[in-house]
Parts: C-alpha cells; sequence; structure tokens
C-alpha cells in the first residue's frame, strides 16, 4: 500500500482499511500483547475499533493510524494520536499510544513510530500538546514515553479501569509543541 500519510525511516502511516481486521483481530488475542488490558477485544470489537478509528480521522485528521513496515508493506499494529475525555482536569485531550505485533517488538518501532507521530500532530495538525497514558505497571510504555521526550506529570486512577486493581493506576505524560 502507497497511500501513507506519513512515514519514519522505516514505518509508514495510513488510515485503516477492513483488510487490517484479520491481522489486527489476532494480535487481540495475543495475551502478550494484550497484558496490560482489561479485556481481549472480540472480532467484533476489533471491527468496531477499526471503523471508529476511520470515523476518528474523517472528523480530526489523525487517529491511531495503521503501520506497516515499509519495506516489506507488512501491517504491523498502531501507532498514533486519539481524542480522549476521561481525564479529570482535561475534558477533551490528544493521547498517543501503540499497540504492535509481538514478532515486531524491541527493534525500536514504538519509538521512532512514536516519534513521527509527535512531529506528526505538532506540524502538520497543529496541536499544541500531546499526552500519553498507560497502567503504572507497563514499563515497557513508560519507557517509551521518556524516550520520546515526555514529561511525567502524575499517577492517577484511571476512571475506566476502577473495577481492575492490576491496572487502575496510571501513568500520565505529557509533552509540548515548545519542548519538541
Amino acid at each position: 500500500m502507497n497511500d501513507y500519510l506519513f512515514s519514519s525511516e522505516r514505518l509508514g502511516f495510513r488510515n485503516w482499511t477492513l483488510d487490517d481486521l484479520d491481522t489486527m483481530a489476532a494480535m487481540n488475542n495475543d495475551d502478550d500483547v494484550m497484558e496490560f488490558f482489561p479485556f481481549k477485544p472480540t472480532r467484533k470489537n476489533t471491527k468496531d475499533f477499526i471503523v471508529g478509528m476511520q470515523q476518528q480521522f474523517a472528523k480530526n485528521g489523525f487517529c491511531y493510524f495503521a503501520v506497516d513496515i515499509l519495506e516489506s508493506k507488512e501491517f504491523i499494529g498502531f501507532i498514533g494520536l486519539s481524542e480522549q475525555s476521561y481525564l479529570e482536569d482535561t475534558p477533551v485531550f490528544v493521547d498517543i499510544g501503540w499497540r504492535l505485533k509481538k514478532s515486531t517488538w524491541n527493534q525500536g518501532f514504538a519509538t521512532e513510530g512514536a516519534k513521527a507521530c509527535l512531529d506528526f500532530g505538532f506540524n502538520q495538525i497543529g496541536l499544541d500538546q500531546i499526552y500519553s497514558v498507560a497502567p503504572e505497571i507497563n514499563i515497557k510504555s513508560e519507557l517509551i514515553m521518556k524516550k520520546i521526550g515526555m514529561e511525567r506529570l502524575k499517577v492517577f486512577k484511571h476512571p475506566k479501569l476502577m473495577n481492575d486493581k492490576r491496572l487502575r493506576n496510571c501513568v500520565l505524560y505529557l509533552t509540548s509543541k515548545n519542548k519538541q
């Protein structure tokens, strides 16, 4: 697929298609990939997610982008930006997040892709601030947040995870356009 909105050295970022459903559903069924989530999405949940990302892209010009390795054109998951609305003191905010196939872990793709998404968000979309959230026990995601230059603001109880003692304490990170 050559319809990339932007790219990094090794990754292409694009809008979703339903052709991504099988690979994304398989990722969402992987215990390791979903370790820090409260449940594994069903195939229908995954399709709804893809449609939701397409709608968010149509509305905002960004979403958690589908990501391909440029060299092989292999779809490997998502890295991108998404509008969220669950923080008490920030009613609507833009979150940067990622979920990649386990076979691509520890190759720097999440960090490389997140840096490209920050650049896109600040310099193409015109965002001033971008947040990131992860369960406090997800130290790998927190490490990526640090690597891309974000600053830890606080630990908070995630309102959507209140019934999950293992996941409800989350870290909140922030970066601003003038810090990049």
